[in-house]
């Protein structure tokens, strides 16, 4: 006798989920009111762009989410965004999620190679991935930028793979910028070599003085290099003592530079400070 085939309604209800679930993962985050511009970054990127990958790199607090999502928000290219999370260390679940944002810029993509992922895991990704760059090699939608941000969150040595393989063999049109707090096992090193690779490091995050300044009436004064760094890992929530070691500098140097943080912003805490501060916009 024939398996009784499922209700009609399941698969229904399993696409119901999944949109819900894309629609928090490919969203570009929101700008916030009264966010400083940063050009000089959003010009290294552009330049970037035309040469091959960038890969935005710092520890939390440094505003690499925010940079990214402001420039894919302004640029010319349209932009496919996806938020990882350590889910995604799932290849099927990260490639149907990075396919679904690509499908926004380029509809139809999805389906014609979502398919390939099927209903359970292929046992090779190459097939999907060939498919995939063909298609965006083809197609007559442009250009196209995939935005990867926190891609910390991987651990997978087969999601590495796959998306080394989409970096190695990517088609003229299709650009990719990642976000992550270190660096990620990909063949860095040759697109170094090649004068592909578009870096930008905390060193270059940081505020300027003049950015610090453009942060309008709220910051009293600038905030110094240094005491941008106290509240970078003040926001990421550091005791003064793990500030004092990470800064190598000692623990009265911390509380110094601490106050002064605190006067600048015109704030009476740590905590008054990291939420004023994020509102001005030196930190995300």
């Amino acid at each position: 006798m024939a398996e009784p085939s499922a209700p009609p309604t399941a698969p229904r209800a399993v696409a119901s989920e999944r949109d819900a679930l894309l629609a928090t993962k490919l969203n570009v985050p929101g700008s916030r009111p009264g966010l400083v511009p940063r050009p000089r970054l959003s010009e290294r990127l552009d330049e970037g762009l035309r040469r091959g990958p960038v890969l935005v790199c710092a520890p939390a607090g440094y505003g690499k989410t925010v940079l990214l999502a402001e420039w894919a928000q302004r640029g010319q290219v349209p932009a496919a965004w996806l938020s990882l999370d350590s889910g995604d260390n799932d290849p099927a679940r990260f490639w149907r999620h990075a396919v679904a944002a690509l499908d926004r810029v380029r509809p139809g993509i999805g389906g014609r190679v979502g398919p390939l992922l099927g209903p359970s895991a292929p046992p090779s990704f190459e097939p999907l991935l060939t498919a995939l760059i063909n298609e965006l090699a083809a197609g007559p939608g442009g250009e196209v930028l995939l935005v990867l941000d926190d891609y910390h969150a991987i651990g997978s040595q087969p999601v590495h793979a796959s998306v080394g393989f989409m970096l190695e063999h990517r088609p003229p049109g299709l650009h990719m910028a990642l976000a992550s707090r270190s660096d990620p096992p990909l063949a860095l090193a040759r697109l170094r070599a090649r004068g592909q690779l578009t870096e930008l490091r905390a060193a270059d995050l940081r505020f300027t003085a003049g950015e610090a300044t453009a942060a309008g009436p709220g910051i009293v004064e600038p905030l110094t290099g240094r005491e941008l760094e106290v509240l970078e890992l003040l926001a990421s929530g550091r005791s003064n003592q793990a500030i004092a070691s990470q800064l190598v500098v000692s623990l009265d140097t911390v509380k110094k530079h601490v106050g002064h943080v605190l006067a600048k912003l015109g704030a009476a805490n740590r905590t008054e400070a990291v939420a004023r501060a994020r509102q001005l916009g030196p930190i995300p």
